[in-house]
């Protein structure tokens, strides 16, 4: 039984889906991120994944995130979470194939928020996982609220919350680019990779981001910087690389060097 700190795992939605379509996972990937997983032979991990085509069309589409308003939005809080179970089994699938000792944990049915921020989380499943060296995979989710009804749980919150909760080792966030630039890679060619960023320096670069144009109910790039803060303000090293290229995440695991943004306290 491995007694050091986890490293938590977030894989981005945009990585294993194709956000331009509708529930279009890219199989291939998620076969190849869990083959890395399953390399690396890292112990004590806690791996997330985001929603992509599945979660964003119908909570974009009902409103999920606002709260419960009216009855018709019902079927879409439900059909949210459906579409997120449906992907996080193509992951599971992937899992078993691999032989990972891994279980799924619904954050629906361990988690409430209170205006969209975690209030109670019912983290006992995920210490027992942890204590047999069981790999515990969770998702993004469309959860209950104390407040709203209902509301959206991003990956990104529920990966910091969780490496706050249990003084993560460090938290590594896959996503489609390198890492952090001055500006966005995809719309601007000149774009530059920021290796390293101290937090005062990441709240310089929050500060001067836009919030996403549409299609990303959690806020993009800047909602994941704004949910990572509190984790460098603790000291937990935070580590962001392409998990699309083969290789990075088996690499990023073992603690090898790839082209990414690391970002400490100081």
């Amino acid at each position: 039984m491995s007694t050091r700190n986890p490293v938590v795992l977030k894989i981005g939605g945009s990585v294993i889906t194709d956000k331009d379509g509708e529930l279009s996972p890219k199989t291939d990937v998620i076969s190849r991120i869990v083959e890395e997983i399953f390399n690396s032979e890292i112990g004590n991990l806690i791996l997330i994944h985001g929603g992509g085509s599945f979660g964003h069309p119908p909570a974009r589409q009902y409103a999920i995130k606002e709260g419960l308003k009216e009855d018709g939005q019902k079927i879409g809080f439900a059909e949210t979470h459906h579409f997120m179970t449906v992907l996080n089994g193509l992951f599971m699938d992937a899992l078993i194939w691999h032989h990972v000792p891994s279980i799924s944990v619904t954050p629906s049915s361990c988690i409430l928020t209170e205006n969209g921020r975690i209030k109670r989380f019912d983290d006992q499943l995920l210490v027992m996982l942890m204590k047999m060296d069981m790999l515990p995979v969770l998702y993004g989710d469309a959860v209950l609220d104390t407040k709203l009804g209902f509301t959206i749980l991003s990956g990104d919150q529920l990966a910091a919350h969780l490496a706050l909760r249990f003084n993560a080792e460090r938290l590594l966030i896959g996503v489609d680019v390198d890492g952090l630039y001055d500006a966005d890679p995809k719309t601007e060619k000149n774009a530059k990779l920021l290796a390293h960023l101290t937090l005062k320096e990441l709240k310089q670069l929050r500060d001067s981001m836009h919030e996403p144009a549409s299609g990303d109910v959690t806020g993009g790039m800047l909602g994941k910087v704004n949910e990572l803060i509190p984790v460098v303000e603790k000291g937990i090293p935070i580590q962001f690389f392409n998990a699309s290229n083969p290789s990075y995440v088996f690499k990023v695991l073992r603690g090898e060097k790839v082209s990414d943004t690391l970002v400490e306290k100081e």
